[in-house]
């Protein structure tokens, strides 16, 4: 498939797997330049940073799909790591839930070293009128 594209255009895709074996059954067929993973798909960061062992092992870059607030620290483990997707609609509801978010400043994120975890906490009063009652 890649090698059908236009000279220039890397074929990217993955961002629908959930386990290693669809990643490497990719890899193996040679059908992508870049591997895009989605950490809320895959098992997590756990999940992710297997993707990205793999792609290693492929000498292919990786993608990380969306959510770039979510995947920027795991991203920072991610060697073969060649972009995070980033769809501004993600970001605005990530920084109308979440307090944390970063903002990107000449094109790059940066993790906030001095927050735990992802960085991020859920701003409870601002998501408790999108809340569900279940009867």
């Amino acid at each position: 498939m890649s090698q059908r594209a236009p000279a220039g255009m890397e074929v990217t895709a993955g961002e629908y797997g959930y386990d290693l074996f669809y990643f490497r059954r990719m890899l193996e067929a040679r059908c992508i330049d870049v591997l895009q993973a989605d950490a809320t798909r895959c098992l997590g960061y756990t999940g992710f940073l297997k993707a990205a062992a793999l792609c290693e092992a492929f000498n292919i870059p990786l993608s990380a799909h969306t959510a770039p607030h979510l995947h920027l620290p795991c991203c920072c483990a991610a060697e073969p790591l060649r972009h995070i997707e980033y769809f501004h609609d993600h970001v605005r509801i990530a920084e109308l839930l979440f307090d944390g978010a970063e903002k990107p400043a000449n094109g790059m994120l940066r993790v906030d070293e001095s927050a735990p975890g992802h960085g991020l906490a859920l701003k409870r009063s601002d998501a408790q009128r999108f809340s569900l009652s279940i009867a």
